[in-house]
């Protein structure tokens, strides 16, 4: 599949970027082990404005600064101290934008997932979740700044366009410090796909 070039990740709209990842293959290759599935559940954070965003309020820190970046590089941060959670990097250069990879179908080189998340069968568990994908696919806070049209971590179009009719939107998951904001219709994933995370909120807005 072709890999997505820089120009999709520098669009304006944090949101329809989320959207339109739905059904793309997030990809990895670490020393000759490919390894990718299909997203399936994305995060949409709109940057300076968004108080759930790590750049809210111009917010630039050593974590953060790579927010501000073109679009098109990968921002992994530490959650809890135990997830590595990724996002895509969006927008023009100082724009905060960045996407959030929620949940993924696993596709391929799916023996190396479970080798890396010492799994002996496949379950939905493996991908469904921001740091068990990053666990099963090895991705790690040291990938933060990487190129995503590089050759480590990419974004590939999946086999077909993913229709508007099977995407649904809902409120993004552990942002109650963000009060009203918390309520935006900012989560997207595909409908009824038994991989997407566990979670509130999904199918209860409108696209």
């Amino acid at each position: 599949m072709a890999k997505i070039a820089r120009d999709f990740y520098e669009q304006q709209d944090v949101c329809k970027i989320a959207k339109s990842l739905l059904g793309k293959l997030l990809v990895t290759e670490f020393n000759s082990m490919r390894t990718a599935g299909i997203i399936v559940e994305t995060e949409a954070y709109a940057g300076v404005k968004d108080k759930a965003s790590h750049a809210y309020n111009a917010r630039r820190t050593a974590r953060t600064e790579i927010m501000y970046a073109a679009g098109g590089v990968a921002y992994v941060y530490l959650c809890y101290g135990i997830h590595h959670l990724f996002n895509v990097v969006t927008n023009k250069q100082d724009v905060p934008h960045a996407v959030l990879v929620r949940a993924l179908e696993p596709v391929e080189g799916i023996d190396i997932m479970l080798e890396r998340c010492g799994k002996n069968k496949l379950d939905y568990t493996l991908t469904a979740g921001p740091g068990s994908l990053t666990k099963a696919l090895g991705i790690r806070t040291n990938y933060t700044g990487i190129d995503l049209t590089g050759n480590e971590i990419w974004i590939e179009d999946g086999p077909s366009k993913l229709p508007a009719s099977q995407i649904v939107a809902g409120t993004r998951v552990g942002v109650a410090y963000a009060k009203e904001d918390a309520l935006l219709p900012y989560r997207f994933s595909v409908k009824k796909s038994p991989w997407v995370s566990r979670g509130k909120g999904l199918d209860s807005l409108p696209l």
